[in-house]
C-alpha cells in the first residue's frame, strides 16, 4: 500500500481521461469527419465491388483524424524505441 492513497486515484485519472478523449475522437473520426474532395459524395455511394453474401465495397474517403491517430501512434512508437535505446533503460 502506498503512503499517499491519493496517488493511486491520480494514476487512475491519468489513464481514464486520455482513453475517453481518444474514444470520442475515434468515434468522430469514423462517423463524421472525412477528407472532402470533388468526388467525395460520389465515392461514398458508388459500389465498386459486391462480395458473396451481398457485402458491398465502396471507395469512401479516409477520415483525417484517423490518419492523425495512426501517424501519432507510429511516431510515438519509434520515439519510444529510440529514446529507450539512447537512454539505455530496460523495457
Amino acid at each position: 500500500m502506498r503512503y499517499f492513497a491519493l496517488l493511486n486515484w491520480q494514476h487512475v485519472l491519468i489513464y481514464v481521461f486520455p482513453t475517453l478523449v481518444l474514444m470520442v475522437v475515434f468515434y468522430l473520426a469514423l462517423g463524421v469527419h472525412h477528407l472532402h474532395s470533388d468526388r467525395a459524395e460520389e465515392r461514398k455511394h458508388k459500389i465498386t465491388h459486391v462480395f458473396p453474401g451481398h457485402i458491398e465495397d465502396r471507395d469512401a474517403p479516409f477520415p483525417l483524424a484517423m490518419i492523425l491517430i495512426i501517424a501519432g501512434t507510429l511516431v510515438w512508437m519509434v520515439a519510444y524505441i529510440v529514446g529507450t535505446g539512447v537512454l539505455g533503460a530496460k523495457i
